[in-house]
């Protein structure tokens, strides 16, 4: 009986504990989906007034005093503290402005200021965004939105005339009002539960299921009741932020026609007000019809899915309370936490590595996989994960094209040097090939160091061990300036005995022998030195008893050095596949992928892909891929070798 009171305390301090987790992050990522929708909001408030100003000013010319009187009058017509610039390429020159700052001496129109580069440096990238689009090169956006330190939007979009990009034009809207989110329901989802726990548990059996279960249902009644709220507050704010940009830019259309009136404006294309709720590329959202009215159909869609995802996410963090409440009900965190005070100094020691390996180690590691399903790249790293998620793309992108080679039209092979199974095959062979060339080399040279009353050994192991030594990067530059073509060593060498010199890296074999001696030369000192350090561990007994058997020098070698080799070789062996797949510095430096990138391995693959290319998304997908083959060998040979058993 002593330990009943025990269970029930567990079970409230559990089911307390759950829904403190659960509804807390449940609460924090509310918040957090609410400010993104407020932000998306005044964003495309800012896009929506920026692009009104931008077809005033279009309407007036794009120049001149009525250019500037429009300006004026449409921050008349805007709620303070909001204003307006226009800057036109020509001259570089500040054509309008409503800044405080533009006034008296600075007054526009006037030549932009050295400190102003800036914006005029803002202008000129929208004009190459916009020329680089309609080239069909990279996308990247057209307008500009940043968050000014008053907490307001300042937004940016070029001006065009006649079809031409001639100047951009800037507004700064003020920072809207954002009213706070009320902590009362995630307390009363935190306290009720706990409340009527307290109150029934003294009725319940001293057992733990059905304590359990009591506390269980309370939870979920918790986490049903907080998650309703939650799906509806996340389903008005997005409604009510399609309604304010609905209303709003029915009001910029109506102050529209009011500027232009007022200002004998020369009338042009009728008024899509609807076009203005634009992305970063000019395109209708879609939210709104031409005329502004919010698009029913769209907005129900959008819902749908951000619900279906709202409820992944509360299935999750329900999983989580409810591990929570077993763990701590059913007795596991009293056990560790047991655990923890025997082996408190252990952990205080261990805790700063834990620390380290946390945020330089699986932080990168698994925010590189979260990046993997994303189309992130150098246009849009100011994004959330969750606007440029693309799920599996990626992966079916890399994975799904097996075609390696084509016919031309001449009947030859042209190969797809870019092709993952290319590169795949490539950096098989690669790893292949040097590691045998390590091993064979390196146990040769080892075998020869062991040799009884050999001169100058000492001298000979310095001198085998210094390629390993010396760093890689510089033994690689080195090696690429002997297979030069004109002034390479290895070219003069063949010059002496008549053989005409190589174009080493025109070519994917001579190319690849070039990275072969390189890694080739790096590779062997260090299996000389495992070899060498196990050959002298074997017993000289053993040999002595096969030779009085008569065994000979080959039979010597394949019944006593290789098995006793093989405890050593092995684990060296599994080391060197793993560095060679990865070898970056070699591939990089010596050859660097060509000809056409037939030389690439994996990893500068996926280096050049995020680096050269900027497609970060598909270079994480591309580094998450090598990662799994590097598992899946690494399990296969553990369990064929049993390398690591020991350990």
């Amino acid at each position: 009986m002593t330990g009943a009171p025990s269970h029930r305390s567990r079970f409230l301090a559990g089911l307390a504990l759950g829904a403190l987790v659960g509804v807390g992050a449940g609460h924090l990522l509310l918040r957090s989906g609410r400010a993104a929708i407020l932000e998306a909001r005044e964003e495309r408030r800012a896009v929506a007034s920026l692009l009104q100003l931008v077809d005033l000013v279009s309407r007036a010319g794009g120049e001149g005093d009525l250019a500037r009187r429009t300006v004026v009058e449409w921050q008349g017509q805007t709620p303070p503290p909001s204003l307006a610039r226009v800057v036109l390429f020509q001259g570089i020159r500040l054509e309008a402005s409503t800044d405080p700052r533009d006034q008296g001496e600075r007054a526009a129109p006037r030549r932009l200021a050295r400190e102003e580069k800036p914006i005029f440096d803002r202008g000129q990238r929208l004009r190459a965004a916009v020329t680089s689009n309609r080239e069909g090169g990279a996308s990247k956006p057209e307008i500009e939105v940043a968050r000014t330190p008053r907490g307001g939007y300042a937004a940016a979009a070029p001006l065009e005339k006649d079809g031409e990009v001639v100047g951009s034009v800037e507004a700064e809207l003020p920072p809207p009002p954002s009213p706070p989110l009320s902590l009362l329901p995630p307390l009363l989802a935190i306290a009720l539960p706990a409340l009527a726990f307290a109150l029934v548990r003294g009725r319940l059996p001293n057992r733990r299921a059905p304590l359990a279960a009591a506390a269980f249902v309370l939870l979920a009644a918790s986490f049903l009741a907080y998650g309703a709220f939650a799906r509806r507050t996340l389903d008005e704010e997005r409604r009510a932020a399609h309604a304010v940009i609905a209303a709003h830019v029915k009001a910029l259309a109506a102050q529209s026609v009011a500027v232009s009136a007022a200002l004998g404006l020369p009338s042009g294309p009728a008024l899509r007000p609807g076009a203005w709720d634009a992305d970063a590329f000019r395109r209708p959202l879609g939210f709104l019809t031409e005329d502004g009215s919010v698009d029913r159909a769209r907005v129900e869609e959008t819902s749908a899915a951000a619900e279906r995802g709202a409820a992944t996410v509360a299935w999750i963090l329900a999983a989580v309370a409810g591990l929570v409440l077993a763990g701590v009900g059913l007795g596991g965190a009293n056990r560790v936490a047991a655990g923890l005070r025997k082996n408190r100094q252990a952990y205080v020691y261990v805790l700063p590595a834990m620390l380290g390996m946390l945020v330089l180690v699986f932080f990168p590691f698994f925010y590189g996989i979260a990046l993997s399903f994303t189309d992130s790249n150098i246009y849009n790293t100011n994004q959330p994960l969750t606007d440029i998620w693309i799920g599996f793309r990626n992966y079916a992108s890399i994975l799904g094209d097996a075609q390696i080679a084509r016919r031309a039209a001449d009947g030859s092979l042209v190969f797809n040097y870019l092709n993952f199974y290319w590169t795949f095959l490539f950096t098989i062979v690669w790893t292949v090939t040097n590691v045998a060339i390590g091993v064979t080399v390196g146990l040769v040279l080892a075998l020869v160091l062991d040799t009884k009353g050999l001169a100058f050994r000492p001298i000979y192991r310095v001198l085998l061990i210094l390629p390993w030594a010396m760093p890689n990067y510089i033994t690689a530059l080195i090696w690429r300036g002997m297979f030069h073509r004109q002034f390479g060593v290895v070219n003069h060498a063949l010059a002496l005995v008549g053989i005409e010199p190589i174009s080493w890296f025109d070519t994917p074999l001579t190319s690849y022998l070039t990275a072969l001696a390189t890694n080739g030369w790096l590779s062997f000192p260090f299996m000389m030195v495992v070899s060498l350090g196990a050959l002298q561990s074997i017993p000289a007994d053993l040999y002595e008893a096969a030779r009085v058997d008569g065994a000979s020098r080959w039979q010597r070698f394949r019944a006593i050095t290789l098995p006793s080799l093989k405890p050593a070789l092995v684990p060296a062996v599994i080391l060197s596949v793993v560095w060679t797949f990865n070898m970056f510095n070699i591939i990089y430096l010596v050859t660097a992928g060509e000809p056409g990138g037939a030389t690439e391995i994996l990893v500068t693959q996926a280096y050049k892909f995020a680096f050269e290319r900027y497609r970060y998304g598909y270079a994480a997908a591309y580094s998450t891929i090598i990662f799994g083959i590097l598992v899946v060998y690494g399990v296969f040979q553990n369990r064929v070798t049993h390398a690591t058993e020991g350990i």
